[in-house]
């Protein structure tokens, strides 16, 4: 007999205090009424409550969704994972090495410099990116933020979390398949994995059912001046925690990759020490168990959701603050392992 996992409410309640979370947890077990503890509002002007419906912004939780369209990609014989991208490129990125692959992009292995270098130590409040955030709609307008940052180790040699990385993926997406990054995603990941309200929103015209992202613990301050306006492959996509549970059910299904794709997306290839996770190839894993992990982390953005592949159980925190969600996280990291 199979053990459902348990939420401890009092533990859940103290580790959401110590954050001063602001968000949703939800235990989604099959064949059971899914579990929802909200906390904060996700519109603290409004006061607006979160519920399973709210949309939630992932950061680079949309990376998956990123790995996935460049799958479907592979999977129709439009592109290899071995293939270098410079061709691809042309002019463009020219300190992006000419052997770079495909794969090396998803695995984060092509030592690529970042644009977003997440180990400088910037804070979550500021204002990182060199260009203005209203611009950065279509994928080419990330061309020039993306340019101009050196190769940092030759490619294949190592693990590095690089953004810009995922960035070029979306390049990729779009210049293999000659259609925009947010549509091919929206037809080829979104829609075959049956999710009717995930797909990549403007912050500066969000709809009533989205969280706004806050900066801090307290206050009106949202993300709108330091993220871009339109999310891209570097992460940026909405979902809200039915989605999310959805998705993992057709991802596990085999209804957005195959069985071949699905491999790449899900076997381990790195051990990420300071994550306290694995790393595959456009997914996070468990440090031990086989779980699925996809992760968020950004401006008024913390999140985690993990599903058992095995039993279909998935468990969500969805955060609309910089860094409340992480006690949260902590706290329930281990409970679809035990």
């Amino acid at each position: 007999m199979t053990t459902v996992p348990m939420i401890d409410v009092e533990t859940l309640a103290a580790a959401a205090d110590r954050g001063s979370f602001s968000g949703l947890v939800t235990l989604d077990v099959p064949g059971q009424q899914p579990v929802t503890h909200a906390f904060g509002h996700a519109h603290r002007g409004l006061a607006v409550p979160h519920t399973r419906t709210t949309r939630y912004a992932l950061a680079s939780g949309g990376k998956t969704f990123t790995a996935l369209a460049v799958l479907r990609l592979a999977e129709d014989g439009a592109l290899r994972l071995t293939d270098p991208v410079r061709p691809l490129l042309g002019e463009d990125l020219p300190l992006v090495d000419d052997a770079v692959t495909v794969e090396q992009l998803l695995t984060h292995t092509s030592g690529m410099g970042d644009y977003l270098d997440e180990s400088a130590g910037w804070e979550s409040d500021d204002y990182v990116l060199p260009v203005p955030v209203h611009t950065l709609i279509e994928t080419e307008a990330f061309v020039p933020v993306v340019d101009g940052v050196d190769q940092v180790f030759a490619p294949g040699q190592r693990f590095a979390y690089c953004n810009g990385g995922y960035v070029l993926l979306a390049l990729v997406v779009e210049r293999v398949s000659g259609e925009s990054y947010h549509a091919y995603v929206d037809r080829e990941v979104c829609r075959r994995a049956g999710l009717g309200a995930t797909g990549f929103l403007r912050s500066d015209e969000l709809p009533g059912d989205a969280a706004l992202g806050y900066l801090y613990d307290d206050g009106l301050r949202t993300n709108v001046l330091h993220l871009p306006v339109l999310g891209n492959g570097d992460g940026g996509i909405y979902s809200t925690a039915e989605d999310l549970h959805r998705f993992w059910g057709a991802l596990a299904g085999g209804r957005v990759v195959g069985e071949q794709m699905l491999q790449v997306l899900t076997t381990p290839r790195h051990d990420v020490p300071d994550e306290g996770l694995r790393y595959a190839a456009g997914l996070w894993l468990h440090e031990a168990a086989p779980l699925w992990v996809m992760e968020g982390a950004d401006a008024g953005v913390s999140f985690r959701s993990t599903h058992d592949p095995a039993t279909g159980t998935t468990l969500s925190v969805l955060g609309n603050t910089s860094d409340g969600a992480w006690p949260v996280i902590g706290e329930l990291a281990d409970l679809l392992a035990s």
